[in-house]
């Protein structure tokens, strides 16, 4: 154990210097918005995630991150759903979507608040956080605070970007703290007091194109025309082939986690 230690150290030198070497960029609320209008056309891809995450899910569910809603809308037959969002203009919209559903609530909360943990009240058996975590930037106390609500092998399952050599202008423009790597992820879920059960890259392609975005153009946002082509052409192949294949490298990491 101790041998490993000074490699460790130098390691995480290493990543401290790479985070203070990194622009911080604000999010904008505005840039935020109209990168999701861009990202409507991708029905496949939002299918293909959705499809990875609902069949781990319970049926008594927090949502972190709930946006608008459109990944509620996919769950509205679940026992309980309570939505979360840390953007007051997101919950309103969301309210008003399922102002009809009596088993959906939606609540203005961020993971890492003091607050989170009462949501255990709900006896949740699994969040769910999708292209969320990122966005924290506490995010083992937001880890932690979801494993906190759970009851006993309830499920965490997130999808998180990969690769910190990734990050680039669009990352900084939407608020990503950081992108994360398989073994450093693992060990979060482990100090968060979660189990890993799955650990997978997923869009194997799709790294290509952000790392083309991020490093040879680099771009400043998505491109339409590149995320039309991508949803309507590579993601209906790509998706069967990674189910059947686990990619050694991806956009994203899946991630199901288990509370002891």
């Amino acid at each position: 154990m101790h041998l490993h230690q000074p490699l460790n150290d130098h390691k995480c030198r290493v990543r401290a210097r790479i985070e203070e070497m990194r622009p911080v960029i604000a999010s904008d609320p505005e840039y935020t918005v109209r990168d999701q209008e861009r990202m409507t056309t991708a029905t496949r891809y939002f299918a293909w995630q959705s499809r990875l995450a609902s069949r781990e899910l319970g049926s008594r569910i927090v949502e972190v991150g709930c946006g608008i809603g459109n990944f509620t809308a996919l769950l509205a037959d679940r026992e309980v759903i309570v939505a979360v969002d840390v953007a007051p203009s997101y919950i309103a919209k969301h309210r008003q979507r399922f102002r009809t559903c009596p088993n959906i609530q939606s609540q203005i909360l961020d993971a890492s608040a003091p607050e989170f943990p009462a949501l255990a009240s709900h006896r949740p058996d699994s969040v769910v956080c999708l292209n969320v975590l990122e966005h924290i930037s506490n995010d083992l106390l937001a880890l932690s605070n979801m494993a906190s609500i759970l009851e006993p092998r309830g499920k965490v399952i997130l999808i998180v970007p990969a690769f910190p050599a990734l990050y680039g202008p669009i990352d900084a423009k939407l608020g990503h703290h950081r992108r994360y790597e398989k073994r450093g992820f693992a060990a979060l879920a482990r100090r968060a007091g979660l189990k890993v059960v799955t650990l997978n890259y997923m869009n194997s392609i799709g790294f290509i194109g952000w790392w083309m975005n991020a490093k040879l153009l680099p771009r400043q946002a998505q491109s339409e025309s590149q995320i039309r082509i991508f949803d309507r052409a590579i993601v209906p192949v790509m998706s069967r082939l990674e189910s059947l294949v686990k990619p050694p490298f991806g956009q994203s990491i899946f991630a199901v986690l288990e509370k002891p």
